[in-house]
């Protein structure tokens, strides 16, 4: 859209087309300065006639991605670390119990954190895969860790990562005992390494505090992911036990629930969002489930 100013009566044209530029008034000399907004009053109302940059809708992306030319910031509304998988359980013949396996941990996460980014640098966005439940032996067994969810830019440096849950384990037991040590998984920590804004407002007009809309419902969030459970061992040859369950991902009214554990000889479920899959039981053995694949959901504003 085309911007006149009157110049001695005569309406001209601000355009690079036309060789002209618009100068401001600053103190008391005229700079030549970026125009972020520009209104005109129409019939006593002032209506906007052009903003440098619109804040951009929501995007998963992943790989390289350019931070657009005019953008200064970035709002990620949620992310978090892969979660881990949980162990199966353990029978055994002579050892005077059984063993559930832990669920698995969650991922680091953060909700509704602003960043600053230069305009025009490429950010290497990855998104945390999920842990494998713990295969082979039953006895000496290990689930599957998740992996970091992270943000690196080529001028910013490292904004963020968020570290995958660590996946528990069963070890030192044997088909005729001992009972084996059941131990619990670990949740994901959150590193924040970029600047982060805890004020502002966009030059379309966001106020950066309002933004509660990720799963914790509250601005400038992020922690460290949740253990899953671990019941350990039950008492007597074929007594029954319940696998543990997978920790919740995200802390707040949002939360995503953990896998369930997996019920003796039955099945249980895997985990979501970075959350931690359900652990196996016993008697009869059951198998433990993945954790859940970390995600995250971000925007390029502008501030002014």
């Amino acid at each position: 859209m085309p911007i006149y100013v009157k110049d001695g009566g005569t309406w001209r044209e601000i355009s690079s087309s036309a060789g002209t530029q618009l100068y401001v008034r600053d103190s008391t000399s005229f700079t030549n300065k970026t125009i972020i907004n520009a209104y005109v009053k129409d019939g006593g109302s002032w209506r906007t006639t052009f903003t440098l940059f619109d804040t951009t809708g929501y995007q998963t992306t992943t790989g390289s991605v350019a931070v657009p030319a005019n953008a200064n910031a970035i709002h990620v509304q949620y992310a978090v670390g892969g979660g881990s998988g949980g162990v199966k359980g353990a029978e055994y013949d002579k050892a005077g119990g059984e063993s559930a396996g832990a669920g698995g941990a969650s991922g680091g996460y953060i909700s509704d954190k602003v960043f600053t980014v230069t305009g025009g640098e490429t950010l290497t966005i990855t998104a945390g895969t999920a842990g494998a439940a713990s295969t082979g032996s039953a006895y000496n067994t290990t689930a599957g860790s998740g992996s970091a969810t992270s943000i690196t830019g080529s001028s910013s440096g490292s904004l963020f990562s968020l570290a995958g849950g660590t996946g528990g384990s069963g070890t030192g037991g044997g088909v005729q005992g001992p009972l084996r040590s059941n131990n619990a998984s670990v949740g994901g920590a959150a590193t924040i390494s970029g600047t982060v804004l805890t004020t502002g407002t966009t030059v379309d007009g966001l106020n950066i505090t309002t933004f509660n809309s990720g799963p914790v419902g509250t601005f400038n969030s992020n922690g460290s992911g949740t253990a899953g459970t671990n019941p350990g061992n039950c008492g007597g040859d074929n007594c029954s036990i319940t696998g543990g369950t997978g920790g919740s991902s995200y802390s707040g009214p949002g939360a995503v629930s953990g896998g369930t554990g997996a019920p003796a000889g039955g099945s249980g479920s895997a985990g979501t969002r970075g959350s931690g899959g359900g652990g196996g039981g016993a008697q009869p053995q059951s198998s433990g489930s993945d954790g859940g694949a970390g995600e995250l959901n971000y925007r390029f504003m502008r501030m002014t």
